[in-house]
């Protein structure tokens, strides 16, 4: 298992760099986030309404929502920082119009999913096995993370996660919410 985590970064890291080498374009602040649609990793419920595993799922649910969309794999070690943290600020800020969005790209669904029994989150998680997102975002790293405002610009692009960056994150999210 652990060799079959390590060629998955590697493999991983290796085509996301050759993406950005070869050019891919990479979303930064100011951009239109790009529409993102992918099948649900688990049931989530939306308003009154639970979504079934495999349901499509995307930005254009959340319309009108700042949304913190999260690239996340399961070997990554800043990502299980990551998850009870953004869990603890959507469940403090949801009620204001903030949403969490994660896309998952690992290899197998099933290490996914092994994550998410783990550290449970209420917030939704897509699957992305091809790694499509990713490359349309040109991402090069995990976790690498975009904070969208309410009209689906890009404002800030989170790379990595460290103990206290929560603090920066609720701040600009506020910001965000205010507006």
């Amino acid at each position: 298992m652990a060799l079959r985590l390590r060629w998955a970064c590697l493999l991983l890291s290796a085509g996301l760099l050759l993406s950005a080498v070869a050019g891919a374009g990479s979303v930064a602040v100011d951009d239109t986030a790009p529409a993102v649609e992918l099948p649900l990793l688990s049931a989530q419920l939306v308003g009154e309404n639970t979504l079934p595993a495999g349901t499509p799922f995307g930005l254009d649910n959340l319309k009108g929502k700042v949304v913190y969309l999260d690239f996340w794999a399961s070997w990554c070690g800043p990502c299980r920082m990551s998850f009870p943290r953004l869990e603890q600020l959507r469940q403090e800020l949801g009620p204001r119009g903030f949403e969490v969005l994660a896309i998952n790209v690992d290899e197998f669904e099933a290490d996914a999913l092994k994550f998410l029994s783990e550290i449970p989150v209420s917030y939704p998680s897509l699957y992305d096995g091809g790694g499509t997102a990713p490359q349309q975002y040109g991402i090069v790293g995990m976790p690498t993370a975009y904070l969208i405002d309410r009209s689906g610009q890009v404002r800030l692009v989170h790379q990595g996660f460290r103990k206290n960056d929560e603090v920066q994150l609720r701040t600009e999210i506020i910001e965000l919410l205010g507006e």
